[in-house]
């Protein structure tokens, strides 16, 4: 999970900075990290970035529910549209599973088991799923006017507090 989170955080480092790339300092650092993995920690990555937008589509849930709105409703057609500007990312064949995947998340299933009933993650779409993460995260950051780091943050807090516990 940490290893996801700080995938994610430094995407959205770079977003923010407004580089094509990431700080050359951190990317080597996350490099070196996945560099590291075998299939066990590569495959924990790959559940850690599904939590993530579990945890993400939770706590947009709650929020929209405050207000009596279905996040699904406001969420996937605004990322479906970011997606679909971004052909080089989401090419248009995986357009439709990140779409499911933020709807069965949003609908509170997690992400890994709707996953499970069609099939393991293809290398194709390893990068569309971090993206989708990065994206779910920014519009976290958006709507909540707290930071451009409160994506990262709640979910750092919220592993703080289990570790407490």
């Amino acid at each position: 999970m940490s290893a996801a989170l700080l995938v994610i955080d430094s995407r959205l480092r770079a977003v923010y900075d407004g580089k094509s790339g990431t700080d050359p300092e951190r990317q080597r650092m996350v490099d070196e990290i996945v560099a590291s993995f075998g299939p066990t920690e590569a495959e924990e990555l790959l559940e850690g970035v599904c939590t993530l937008i579990y945890m993400y589509m939770k706590w947009l849930r709650s929020a929209f529910e405050e207000h009596d709105e279905d996040a699904v409703d406001h969420v996937v057609p605004s990322l479906v549209a970011t997606m679909r500007m971004m052909p080089r990312t989401f090419c248009a064949e995986v357009v439709p599973t990140m779409a499911a995947l933020l709807i069965a998340a949003g609908s509170g299933l997690s992400p890994t088991l709707w996953r499970a009933q069609y099939g393991p993650w293809t290398e194709a779409e390893m990068n569309p799923l971090e993206a989708t993460a990065v994206l779910l995260a920014e519009y976290i950051n958006r709507i909540s006017g707290n930071g451009n780091d409160f994506a990262i943050r709640l979910v750092g807090d919220a592993l703080a507090a289990l570790d407490r516990d």
